[in-house]
């Protein structure tokens, strides 16, 4: 139910927030109960807000996790496509997020959990290969296995920065990750 203040779209659109939370939206970002004003915007607009963007082919979706995000049905707003690291990344996360031990933690990773995580599933060598897809199964010297396991640490930290950048995760100063609802997108089959 809309609050007073939004009984109709344009009430919405002339909101201060709007226009920043409408790019945020349109770029792929998730919004979660963490960024509190553009969460309360989309509770309190959504009525509003989901013909607005079918009129764009998009699909304005609340997730019970407790998150929004818009998907694209249509061609006027491009789809982003995640790249296949990033997606291991995410799916990694995921599994991160559900785990109890975390969650007793706030939900606050360490990089290393999220290599030791990837490593985990993937495998050693599935994981190199994933991440430096020069690196072939042949012969490697023990230099280039750190040379690997440097630039899979890299790609990582590259893959997290484009998930924060789309509100499945924060990175913080002090190399540590902190786990979000959107992640949940991840395990959807």
């Amino acid at each position: 139910m809309s609050k007073p203040g939004f009984a109709l779209l344009q009430d919405v659109i002339m909101d201060a927030d709007f226009p920043d939370l409408d790019l945020a939206l349109r770029r792929g970002r998730h919004v979660d109960r963490d960024d509190a004003a553009w969460y309360a915007l989309l509770s309190d607009a959504q009525e509003q807000l989901e013909p607005f963007y079918r009129r764009y082919g998009c699909e304005l979706i609340h997730k019970t996790d407790g998150y929004f995000y818009l998907l694209p049905t249509g061609d006027k707003i491009s789809r982003k496509q995640l790249a296949p690291t990033d997606m291991l990344v995410g799916q990694a996360l995921a599994l991160l997020y559900l785990d109890p031990a975390n969650v007793e933690r706030g939900g606050v990773i360490a990089y290393e959990d999220l290599v030791a995580q990837l490593s985990s599933v993937l495998g050693s060598d599935a994981l190199i290969a994933a991440f430096n897809p020069s690196t072939s199964g042949g012969k490697r010297k023990k230099y280039d296995e750190r040379i690997a396991q440097r630039n899979v640490r890299s790609r990582v930290a590259e893959a997290v920065r484009r998930l924060s950048s789309m509100g499945f995760v924060d990175a913080t100063e002090d190399d540590r990750v902190r786990l979000r609802p959107a992640l949940m997108r991840f395990a959807e089959p």
